[in-house]
């Protein structure tokens, strides 16, 4: 993903692994990943300046659908992003490329409960996690969990993002 020019590392040729990722940072990394132009589309979020360095990839990923703030008018940049909230943004990302899962809506929620985690999944990100698991792009944790409302890292966000577009016949 770094040779694409999709993830980079934090400076002084470090890549820090195991550090959580902000949602300015994932939005700019979903943006580069799907090839999409910054600044298409708007923002209005009122904690999005126009001089911020992630602006105009936050205004594309508004333009595109892929996300959504947090329903006060912020978006929240610099807030270290849950696996529940990179799954929602994700499975937007997924309609994009066309990626579909194979169940049926009705189907994608049941399927989360094989997950002993489950239950600790946000009404609003049920359909978009198992919309992710179901096509394989995000597993699980060890010990069959989803870890819903633990941040993402960076090495993790680096794989799912290579497996999207693996999976969408991008790569």
């Amino acid at each position: 993903m770094g040779s694409r020019m999709v993830v980079f590392g934090v400076g002084n040729n470090r890549f820090e692994p195991d550090r959580s990722i902000t949602r300015a940072e994932f939005a700019a990394i979903v943006v580069r990943a799907l090839g999409l132009d910054t600044g298409m589309g708007s923002s209005s979020f009122t904690d999005v300046s126009a001089s911020a360095w992630y602006y105009g990839y936050i205004q594309t990923a508004v333009g595109y659908g892929i996300v959504n703030g947090y329903g006060d008018g912020t978006f929240g940049p610099n807030d270290l992003i849950t696996r529940e909230q990179a799954m929602t943004m994700l499975a937007r990302a997924m309609k994009i490329t066309g990626l579909t899962p194979k169940l049926s809506d009705s189907q994608l929620i049941s399927a989360l409960s094989g997950y002993t985690d489950s239950s600790d999944i946000s009404d609003y990100a049920k359909a978009s996690v198992t919309a992710c698991v179901d096509t394989g792009v995000v597993l699980g944790k060890p010990n069959n969990t989803i870890a819903a409302k633990d941040y993402i890292t960076r090495a993790e966000v680096t794989v799912i993002i290579e497996r999207l577009l693996q999976k969408s016949g991008l790569i």
